[in-house]
């Protein structure tokens, strides 16, 4: 098959829809599936990408690590009469989630959707967030999901919201999968040594973009109490992000700052060995739809302690691969980070295996199987018109239907906004 995904994140930004989109992208072409990325430019991006179509873009929108995509994508449609696609695959509903609906009606595609994001927990990257901004996001959400012919959800929990929210279209549980033999190996004895981490110290680890929808004020305060508890504990910490200042002033704050490790973005074998090096993972996120580090953390032989959500808790188990906490509260989940140090060797040693035995329910062959599988029965379901011309006035009308369906969804999300209903009446299952 070929398979167009269009996404407004991808690499080098650092996210979990740009490294899901990068991890099924491979998984296919390893297959023997041939694979277009449509994104925005991203700052640093690389100079030369095989069958990936970037897109003008306003970069480091609002000041975050965002790229905008401008609406104008000259040559665009040229590639995409080379590529032939099968079938559309959009990564969000908006800005080139538009363009992937438009191709989809244009060109007489399968439109799959994959509800990656709570989009109401990222508002306030744009400038006039509000709650009728907030209610206008998940409308526009469910309304794009409507006009599709599936959608993936990354956990039972959001297939369970979305529904709760409106949704119609097919809905198919796909996470995204872990690169297994990736994380089951690292040498994190000379990760600890290259960041001078005493190789016998209890090392607390995070990895993730460091934004404020991470809830990492709650993480850095849980974790330098524990620091301020136990004088053998360090904190190591991957990703990069605008959240960096604050963490660094919460560890300053509790003088324990020398003992923080924040070592920057790290893929493939230097992120493996930088799990390895980690004795418990620490995630305090609850605006994730699967929380995919989770499994690559456990993939590792990590338990984890984390705050339940959406996406985690189909994940942690408590007391089983980790510590999944109700109340979010820093002296609660120090003590739980405290509970895994405390553990006996044999008694740590049963929670990674459950770790690894959980990560291995999220293979990145399985998920990708998963996902083709839904694909080719869209394929074979659709009905292609004869010949490989189109009747006389059907581009017109094709184009009209994609317009008319864009503009449909972006009205009823409006009508949505401007209603009495409030946000807070959206109860997560």
């Amino acid at each position: 098959m070929n398979i167009l995904l269009v996404t407004n994140t991808y690499l080098p930004h650092v996210g979990g829809v740009a490294r899901s989109i990068d991890t099924f992208s491979r998984s296919y072409r390893q297959r023997g599936h041939r694979v277009m990325v449509v994104a925005p430019r991203f700052p640093d991006m690389p100079m030369r990408e095989h069958d990936v179509f970037r897109v003008n873009a306003w970069q480091q929108f609002n000041a975050s690590d965002f790229s905008v995509a401008l609406p104008v994508y000259p040559g665009l449609s040229a590639a995409l009469d080379t590529f032939k696609p099968d079938i559309v695959h959009a990564h969000h509903p908006f800005l080139l989630g538009m363009t992937a609906l438009r191709t989809a009606r244009y060109r007489d595609l399968p439109l799959v959707f994959t509800h990656h994001t709570r989009y109401e927990q990222y508002t306030h990257y744009v400038p006039g967030d509000s709650p009728a901004l907030k209610r206008f996001a998940m409308a526009l959400a469910t309304r794009y999901a409507n006009n599709c012919a599936q959608v993936f959800a990354p956990s039972e929990s959001i297939a369970a919201l979305i529904r709760q929210r409106g949704v119609t279209s097919p809905i198919a549980v796909v996470p995204t999968g872990v690169d297994i033999e990736l994380f089951a190996t690292g040498d994190g004895q000379a990760f600890r040594q290259r960041w001078g981490i005493p190789g016998d110290a209890f090392v607390v680890g995070h990895l993730g973009r460091l934004a404020p929808e991470k809830n990492l004020q709650f993480l850095a305060e849980s974790i330098a109490e524990l620091l301020v508890r136990l004088p053998s504990a360090q904190a190591l910490i991957i990703g990069s992000g605008p959240s960096e200042t604050l963490i660094r002033a919460v560890f300053a704050q509790h003088q324990v700052a020398d003992r923080l490790h924040i070592v920057g973005v790290l893929q493939q074998k230097p992120l493996a060995d930088a799990l390895h090096a980690m004795d418990v993972f620490a995630f305090a996120s609850r605006t994730e739809t699967q929380g995919m580090v989770v499994t690559e953390a456990m993939a590792a032989g990590l338990p984890v302690v984390a705050l339940d959500g959406a996406g985690v808790r189909e994940v942690v188990a408590d007391e089983k691969n980790g510590r999944l906490l109700q109340a979010a509260d820093t002296k609660v989940f120090s003590a739980a980070l405290h509970w895994v140090a405390g553990l006996s060797g044999r008694g740590r040693i049963a929670l990674q295996q459950q770790a690894r035995a959980t990560a291995a329910r999220f293979s990145l062959a399985h998920c990708a199987d998963m996902a083709l599988d839904h694909y080719a029965a869209l394929r074979e379901a659709r009905h292609p018109a004869d010949g490989n011309q189109r009747p006389e006035g059907e581009d017109i009308m094709a184009w009209i239907r994609g317009e008319w369906s864009v503009l449909k969804s972006l009205a009823e999300a409006g009508d949505a906004a401007m209603g009495s209903a409030s946000i807070q009446d959206d109860k997560e299952p």
